[in-house]
């Protein structure tokens, strides 16, 4: 990614982030949007990933699951192609995908998403992701 439109992608991330908080959610995938698309430009994986995440998330917030669906998707494939992505970033792709799929219903697919987050929270040591998807592989 050229300095440029790293440093504007940085921007409108954080342009975004208060646009999120605040619910502003259309205003807030705009910005994330646009720096997703930098990053894809680009061809910055692990940003496009973690970009693309926090707009599903966004789109989670708002419950607009089925526009969520396919940017965890995308995200996922992202991150699994590259040996250097980052647990942490793999682990908080992987935990909001299983919430999507148990909103779907699809409680059994949830399964592994929440199995695979747990060991990746323990790996790097976040201990309250390791109860969470504990908790919640005990409720399925």
């Amino acid at each position: 990614m050229t300095t440029e439109d790293s440093e504007r992608g940085r921007v409108l991330v954080q342009q975004a982030q208060p646009e999120r908080q605040a619910g502003r959610y259309a205003q807030a995938i705009a910005l994330y949007g646009e720096a997703a698309e930098l990053a894809r430009r680009e061809g910055d994986i692990l940003t496009l990933a973690h970009r693309l995440r926090h707009i599903a998330d966004i789109h989670m917030e708002d419950g607009q699951i089925e526009l969520a669906a396919p940017l965890y998707d995308e995200a996922l494939a992202l991150y699994r192609t590259r040996d250097d992505r980052r647990t942490l970033d793999l682990a908080n792709t992987l935990r909001p995908m299983a919430l999507l799929k148990e909103a779907q219903g699809q409680h059994e697919a949830a399964r592994p998403f929440w199995a695979e987050a747990r060991d990746l929270y323990e790996q790097v040591g976040v201990e309250a992701g390791v109860k969470e998807c504990t908790r919640r592989l005990g409720l399925l």
